[in-house]
């Protein structure tokens, strides 16, 4: 069966790497083919790959990461027709692992679009609907990994209610780990309608237009593909293995990834401001190690044309060339519910 795929902000994305005016204020400039070595985190279907291939030289270089096999499938279809292009079937947190086995030791462009992709919504036999009726899997890799339905039938009720509460920012997450560890007692949760069922019984209000189960899901997909944890490896391997002049844009779905991004980001830009009081000198003061460039959200257009872009957020940095040391980078990085590390000068 086919699925319908657009990809979400498809030229503010390719602009963000590309464009030499991107947010300073004018319009948006293709820029002239460049050369370099770039990464697309997260395949998909290839939509940012394509465009940006069309925007590279012929001597660039493309490494695309995807944890889906049908994903790597069609990657592997363009490897095969652009010789630029290099395939990668890991998840993005293993980026500086790759980086090193394939001797790069910097690259001029990161972009990462999280969550799940549409054809994987789309597709029942994934898991990750609850508008589609098909087993309860929820695995971005289908080859590794447990299930959400494995994890369901022996998680305790605490940690459910944790998970479904912390990633979903449910308010009925006990309600609803209360009702699955006793309805598995009878019958264990095999497919995405009945959990859905199931949480919808249990929460009665929910906001106009969103389904009971909504939260829920999302929740539990997070935790069985370990996306913040993932995503908190990502930002300091790019930020790190960015060269002077190199751009990270990441697109975010959902409130808890865009706070991680858009918190590490705003340290990295302003790794002294929690000395911005102290009567240090301006030369003693650490210095930025990206510039932000800008934040782009869908605008009414898209949103028209695919719904599924009305919550995405695209944030952009650019590496300036002050030092930036693997542990300096991760100590940027909060998970959500995690107290902000403290951060003194810079070492050296």
């Amino acid at each position: 069966m086919a699925y319908s795929h657009r990809t979400v902000l498809l030229e503010p994305a390719i602009d963000a790497l590309l464009s030499p005016v991107f947010g300073r204020g004018a319009g948006a400039s293709q820029a002239p083919a460049l050369d370099g070595v770039y990464v697309d985190g997260t395949f998909g279907r290839g939509g940012h790959s394509r465009l940006l291939l069309q925007r590279l030289a012929p001597q660039a270089r493309l490494l695309v990461f995807d944890k889906d096999p049908e994903a790597i499938a069609v990657a592997q279809d363009l490897s095969r027709a652009d010789a630029r292009v290099q395939v990668v079937h890991d998840g993005f947190a293993t980026l500086a692992d790759h980086l090193d086995r394939l001797g790069i030791p910097a690259v001029d462009g990161v972009l990462l679009d999280l969550g799940v992709s549409s054809p994987q919504i789309d597709d029942a036999a994934r898991g990750f609907s609850f508008m589609h009726d098909g087993p309860l899997d929820m695995r971005m890799d289908t080859t590794r990994g447990q299930t959400a339905a494995d994890w369901l039938a022996e998680a305790d009720q605490e940690q459910i209610k944790e998970v479904i509460a912390h990633y979903g920012e449910e308010r009925f997450a006990f309600q609803i780990a209360k009702a699955i560890v006793a309805g598995r007692q009878s019958r264990a949760l095999r497919t995405t309608g009945e959990l859905a069922q199931l949480v919808a019984g249990v929460v009665r209000t929910r906001e106009k237009g969103q389904h009971p189960a909504t939260r829920t899901f999302q929740a539990i997909r997070i935790h069985i593909n370990a996306e913040l944890a993932q995503l908190a490896d990502t930002l300091p391997a790019a930020l790190t293995h960015l060269r002077p002049g190199g751009r990270l844009a990441v697109i975010s779905f959902h409130s808890l990834e865009d706070r991680m991004v858009k918190q590490c980001l705003a340290a990295a830009a302003r790794p002294g401001q929690a000395q911005a009081r102290l009567p240090i000198p301006e030369k003693d003061m650490p210095r930025p190690w990206v510039t932000l460039l800008g934040r782009v959200q869908a605008d009414d257009a898209e949103v028209r044309d695919n719904v599924r872009s009305r919550s995405a957020v695209l944030r952009v940095a650019q590496r300036t060339d002050e030092p930036l040391s693997f542990a300096q980078a991760a100590a940027l990085v909060r998970l959500p519910g995690q107290a902000p590390a403290r951060r003194g000068r810079a070492s050296r």
